[in-house]
C-alpha cells in the first residue's frame, strides 16, 4: 500500500464520520483514529506501532481587567487563494536550517514552483504551488506540524 494510498484512505475516512479505522494484512496495519475535532493519524507498516498525537494540555488564562483595543478593519481575502496541506505532517519553509526559504511574502510564485517541505513519516514531500501569483501571508511557523487541508499560503493571483 503507498503512501498515497494510506493519504486517500484518511480522506475517505475524515469524510464518513467515523472515529475509528483497523486494518491489518500479513505485512501492514493500518490504524486511523480521529480524536475530537483534529485530523485522522495513520500508523506505520508492519511494526504494529500507531502514531497518535500526545495530549495537549492548554493553560487558560484570565484577564485581569478587560482592555479596550482598537479594532483595525479585516482586509478583503476573498480574492486569495489558498495553498493547504496535503498531508499530516511538520511543515518547513527551507530544506534545510542553514538553506534560504523557498518562498518570502511578496514572492511571485508560479505553478509547479516548490513552496514548502512536509515531513510526513520520515519522508520530505516538495508541496508545489498549484497556482500562479504573489505570496501574501504564511500562515504556518516552521518546523511546526500541520494537518490536513490545512491553509498554509494566501497567494494573490496574477
Amino acid at each position: 500500500m503507498s503512501t498515497q494510498d494510506i493519504q486517500q484512505l484518511i480522506d475517505f475516512i475524515s469524510q464518513s464520520g467515523l472515529d475509528e479505522v483497523n486494518i491489518e494484512t500479513t505485512d501492514l496495519k493500518i490504524s486511523v483514529k480521529r480524536y475530537g475535532s483534529g485530523a485522522p493519524v495513520a500508523a506505520a507498516p508492519a511494526a504494529s506501532v500507531a502514531v497518535a498525537p500526545a495530549p495537549v494540555q492548554q493553560a487558560v488564562a484570565t484577564p485581569a481587567a478587560p482592555v479596550a483595543t482598537p479594532v483595525a478593519p479585516k482586509a478583503d481575502t476573498s480574492n486569495y487563494i489558498t495553498i493547504k496541506s496535503p498531508m499530516i505532517g511538520t511543515f518547513y519553509r527551507s530544506a534545510s536550517p542553514e538553506s534560504p526559504m523557498f518562498v518570502e511574502v511578496g514572492d511571485t510564485v508560479s505553478e509547479g514552483k516548490v513552496v514548502c517541505i512536509i515531513e510526513a513519516m520520515k519522508l520530505f514531500n516538495e508541496i508545489e504551488s498549484e497556482v500562479s501569483g504573489r505570496i501574501v501571508k504564511i500562515l504556518v511557523e516552521n518546523a511546526t506540524p500541520v494537518e490536513y487541508d490545512q491553509p498554509l499560503f494566501l497567494v494573490e493571483p496574477i
